[in-house]
């Protein structure tokens, strides 16, 4: 079981290494401007676009199951959802474990997660620039990056709350 584990950790670290270095590919995201474009499958099968939600408030997580701030971040995003679902807010996860469906679809049960969720390609992670995780961006219901949050530390959480109750806000 430790050998298992210790694997894990191991190839857990590598790739929090490897996306911490800038790659050339890589965007550099501002706020004000558009949100890049998004075409996923969810894992229940639901093709997913950026004009899926238009109208919304669009908080997009990209995490990976064995990241503990990730798995940390996760029930307050479920609690979000709950929350202010019925005024507008659209929570989509993106997760990085690459070619594990079956194991985020066992994570999306245990963690209870009550909004879609979609493996992230190599080109959506580089068209947002993607260089750590979690990773979080709010989107206004215009399309336009409203902010982008990094780790998961709870006045991250709560000032992320704060400016999703400003978004839903406006018209």
């Amino acid at each position: 079981m430790k050998s298992y584990r210790f694997r894990r950790l191991a190839l857990a670290a590598a790739i929090v290494s490897a996306l911490a270095f800038p790659l050339p590919s890589h965007a550099v995201i501002q706020k004000g401007q558009a949100a890049p474009p998004i075409k996923v499958v969810s894992t229940s099968g639901q093709p997913i676009t950026l004009n899926n939600y238009k109208g919304y408030v669009l908080v997009i997580d990209f995490f990976a199951t064995w990241c503990p701030p990730c798995r940390e971040a996760i029930p307050h995003l479920v609690t979000l959802n709950r929350k202010y679902g019925k005024q507008g807010l659209q929570i989509l996860g993106l997760s990085l474990d690459e070619g594990d469906e079956e194991g985020v679809k066992e994570f999306i049960a245990s963690k209870r997660i009550n909004y879609p969720v979609a493996l992230a390609s190599q080109d959506i992670q580089a068209d947002y620039g993607l260089r750590s995780l979690p990773t979080v961006f709010v989107i206004s219901k215009k399309g336009v990056v409203a902010e982008k949050f990094q780790g998961g530390a709870e006045e991250t959480l709560r000032s992320m709350e704060a400016l999703i109750k400003k978004l839903l806000a406006e018209p």
